[in-house]
């Protein structure tokens, strides 16, 4: 049975005694794409982890390359990394580099996205979770009608783990007919520019007879948004990840909701896991570790999956007081109503 643990029971461990396992440990982090915002968030967290662990960091960013993280990794290794924790740009370009990994004896954290292989330790939030919940959110204000869906990175699993989580939550209704899918894509490295071609061409095919949106990420939300605006169409749309400027947005009423995956704690969990596997832990020792394989492979893994949140204009206040956001950013422009901003 799948089972969730939240950050707060991951911040409490890990396992026993790993400050004192840290002296001159070295944790590789390999990017997939550091140009997304969310990701300085992830880093600073990592960052200071390992410095309360006295590790040091070490990074390399693949700029969306599946080839020049292989290259990235292969660096980290001869730069002395004792782990690594890893931001996959593709589910299965990444082997060799896993293969690497093993036979230099250093362990993997397969950090956010899935590296579906049993030597690495899956460290994510429930995203079929974050699909549910964005679908949820859309569907409580939008119950009917067309739907669009822009999907992430055909090559990175979460893409589908989210899908899944929508159609969980729209699945009977676009089997009734109450809700029809007008159209759905996958975007090439998650890229806003590259959802707002996407909708726009689901725009044109549906002759803009779109009644909502689900997409997978805020700043594929941020385009799509784009995209509608520009036809003089407003209607409700979700995303994820609690990107700044789409906090605003939901103050601002164009967009539903945004789910909250608080990075800071995912990346607090990683380099506190990254230091105890380095220390010789192994990945089932890991404090709050749950065999897992809902993977499209089916392996059998050690994973920790941390709970998400759901920022809508009823809780804003949330991300405020959480220091994720200034009150004045987030609240810019804000429309009546919004908690914490009126």
């Amino acid at each position: 049975m799948k089972l969730f643990k939240t950050a707060a029971a991951v911040m409490t461990g890990v396992v026993m005694g790993t400050a004192a396992l840290a002296d001159d440990v070295i944790v590789g982090v390999s990017w997939s794409n550091f140009q997304e915002e969310r990701w300085k968030t992830d880093e600073a967290a990592i960052k200071a982890a390992l410095e309360a662990a006295g590790a040091k960091y070490i990074s390399a960013d693949a700029q969306a390359s599946a080839s020049k993280q292989l290259t990235d990794v292969e660096a980290l290794i001869a730069q002395g990394a004792d782990a690594l924790i890893i931001l996959a740009m593709d589910k299965d370009a990444i082997g060799p580099a896993v293969d690497q990994a093993e036979a230099e004896g250093i362990p993997v954290v397969g950090y956010d996205r899935l590296i579906e292989d049993d030597r690495t330790f899956y460290l994510t939030f429930d995203n079929k979770g974050v699909g549910r919940i964005i679908a949820e959110s859309v569907k409580a204000i939008q119950p009917t009608g067309n739907y669009a869906i822009i999907k992430g990175d055909k090559g990175d699993p979460n893409a589908l783990f989210l899908l899944e989580g929508m159609m969980e939550v729209i699945g009977d209704d676009v089997a009734a007919g109450t809700i029809t899918i007008v159209g759905e894509a996958f975007t090439d490295g998650w890229k806003p520019d590259n959802a707002q071609k996407n909708m726009e061409q689901i725009l044109t095919s549906a002759n803009n007879e779109v009644d909502a949106v689900l997409a997978e990420n805020d700043g594929m939300a941020g385009g799509a948004i784009a995209a509608l605006e520009a036809q003089g169409l407003a209607v409700p749309v979700g995303g994820q990840d609690g990107d700044h400027a789409a906090l605003n947005r939901v103050a601002r009423g164009t967009q539903t909701v945004s789910v909250w995956k608080n990075a800071g704690d995912l990346g607090g969990a990683a380099g506190r896991i990254a230091v105890a596997l380095a220390g010789g832990a192994a990945l089932s020792d890991i404090e709050g570790a749950v065999k897992w394989s809902g993977g499209s492979k089916g392996v059998e893994m050690n994973a920790i999956f941390l709970d998400p949140t759901p920022v809508t204009k009823d809780n804003i206040s949330a991300v405020i007081d959480a220091g994720h956001i200034a009150k004045d950013k987030v609240c810019a422009g804000a429309m009546d109503g919004v908690a914490g901003c009126n």
